[in-house]
């Protein structure tokens, strides 16, 4: 077995999400070893960054948060492309432009009622700092970020280019889109596959759709290690406020590798901080 391969600077993809693993892919690719014989399951597959990059020929991508899945479902059908999202763009773009919070707060409300795709990508690049959080009746309740030209040229232009280049991943490979719970998405994993997991990070908001808490991740945690599952799991170890407890709890026997970085998306400054995240191995992953 080898190494997973990914790019060496890795691609963001169209949507945003609050902890998105963009900047940490190179690291989880290097620190896996994979027959590929099986699927690249993901439980908790939130922008997709992870499997976009990596690339795998067969894999299960799912989330509870239907809205996510159905974005990529529209880009595997091909209802959302490079040429749909370029026309909406530019009209919504101009819109914004125009009115400023008032069509953004229209797009919004748009949304919550029909559910389009092209409308929960425009509101994830135009919304306050890039957030993803939903109220508990299910709707989108991020307010604008305050910035009418949003949408000049060259943003429209690198947005087209991201949802093109997650088309071209997708449609050459045998791909599923679930929206189901994680325990429904573990009990479809079978010897061959992998399982990436990167749940909400606990002891941090994540209410970005809907709860996950304690009890939930020790129930996770219990579910990775039962059983002979190949898994590969991602949080957050520690800033210079505080260490995540819940790894040490449950994943101390296991293979870790560490990367830092800073998030940048958080509602102030003194919220982007350096975080130093690991990614815990099953002992049948573990690249040396």
């Amino acid at each position: 077995m080898l190494p997973l391969k990914a790019p060496l600077f890795s691609k963001a993809p169209p949507i945003k999400t609050q902890g998105i693993k963009t900047k940490i892919v190179p690291h989880i690719a290097e620190s896996v070893r994979w027959n590929g014989k099986g699927r690249w399951i993901e439980p908790f597959m939130g922008s997709a960054a992870v499997a976009l990059n990596i690339a795998p020929e067969k894999a299960l991508l799912c989330d509870t948060n239907k809205h996510l899945v159905n974005l990529y479902i529209a880009i595997q059908n091909g209802k959302m492309d490079g040429k749909t999202v370029r026309s909406y763009l530019q009209r919504e773009g101009a819109l914004l432009s125009e009115k400023g919070e008032i069509h953004y707060y229209y797009v919004r409300d748009r949304f919550n009622e029909r559910e389009d795709e092209h409308d929960f990508l425009f509101l994830s690049r135009s919304c306050f700092n890039g957030l993803m959080r939903f109220n508990r009746r299910g709707e989108f309740n991020v307010p604008f970020c305050r910035k009418p030209e949003r949408f000049r040229k060259a943003l429209v232009t690198k947005i087209v280019n991201q949802v093109e280049w997650a088309s071209m991943t997708i449609r050459s490979r045998n791909w599923k889109f679930k929206t189901q719970d994680w325990r429904k998405t573990l009990s479809e994993s079978r010897s061959n596959d992998i399982i990436y997991c990167d749940p909400p990070y606990v002891g941090r908001h994540t209410d970005y759709f809907n709860s996950f808490d304690d009890q939930e991740a020790d129930d996770l945690a219990a579910s990775l290690k039962s059983g002979d599952k190949k898994f590969v799991l991602s949080n957050w170890l520690e800033n210079k406020y505080r260490r995540n407890k819940y790894v040490d709890k449950h994943f101390s026997d296991y293979e870790w590798r560490y990367v830092s970085h800073f998030y940048h998306i958080g509602s102030s400054e003194k919220l982007r901080n350096k975080m130093k995240e690991v990614v815990v191995l099953s002992a049948q992953v573990v690249a040396s």
